[in-house]
């Protein structure tokens, strides 16, 4: 298993299996985390570049999802609870049509969907990685939390408490990686919708139970692509609609989420 790295902390009969997106880490789970590690195992992956892993050659959505495959092989982990947000939906639902067999269940948080791969609210930033310009930007703003909290995740949070703790969790540990503001920019560059179409077919004959846990109050997923998700994976089981909730909800809103999944993963036992 090539740089990658993970929280794997509980134990208890059944693993959670945490995915996050672009930007972010396994810090985005911590709270989801902390409320269900006396019940199971939970294991949350840095996806390559994030974090404490390595960057890697291939950044594409569908490398992204082979990464994760490797550190199932890597922990031995089959009949898990894949539970994901943002661009990790795009690399769970990639991943779920490949290795159906690792997989219990599948819940979906605000995520790329098919053709809304990356989002218009996002394609602004996309832009600028792709000329090349993002990362001078972003490191010269790194010493500077709030104002970079706000522009680079603003959008995402309802309120953000502590800055700083999000730049050091998210972007500081990509940038000082050696040339980790360049593969950045080469991973957001590499987001496209082409990825999600192509699995279209092996969605609507994917029959893992699937819960789809979706905010409200998203400027990137409309909960539109929720009901997408329902239409089209037969193994959906239901949507669930967090009020207000923003992409990270996962985060701030943890305390909403984590009843609906233990709700979930009962019925399905």
């Amino acid at each position: 298993m090539d740089g990658i790295n993970y929280v794997d902390v509980g134990e208890g009969p059944a693993t959670a299996l945490f995915v996050h997106g672009v930007g972010t880490s396994s810090y985005l789970w911590r709270n989801v985390i902390a409320e269900l590690q006396n019940e199971r195992r939970c294991v949350a992956i840095d996806l390559p570049l994030h974090g404490g892993s390595a960057p890697r050659d291939d950044l594409s959505i569908p490398a992204l999802a082979e990464a994760v495959e490797e550190l199932c092989e890597e922990l031995g982990l089959t009949e898990v609870d894949l539970v994901a947000n943002d661009t990790g939906g795009a690399v769970a639902q990639v991943f779920a049509v490949r290795h159906r067999e690792r997989l219990r269940t599948l819940t979906l948080t605000n995520c790329d969907v098919h053709t809304n791969t990356p989002p218009e609210a996002f394609k602004p930033t996309i832009e600028l990685a792709a000329r090349g310009e993002l990362a001078e930007l972003t490191a010269a703003v790194l010493d500077q939390p709030e104002l970079l909290a706000k522009t680079a995740f603003g959008d995402g949070y309802e309120r953000i408490d502590d800055p700083a703790a999000l730049v050091d969790a998210y972007l500081r540990p990509i940038f000082a990686k050696p040339g980790g503001g360049r593969a950045f920019e080469r991973l957001l560059a590499s987001i496209d919708a082409e990825h999600l179409i192509a699995i279209e077919p092996q969605l609507t004959v994917l029959t893992v139970p699937t819960l789809v846990v979706w905010g409200t109050g998203d400027v990137f997923f409309d909960v539109s692509w929720a009901r997408w998700l329902r239409d089209t994976i037969p193994g959906v089981r239901e949507i669930v609609e967090i009020e207000g909730g923003r992409l990270f909800f996962p985060d701030e809103r943890a305390a909403e989420l984590v009843p609906h999944l233990r709700r979930f993963w009962a019925q399905e036992s």
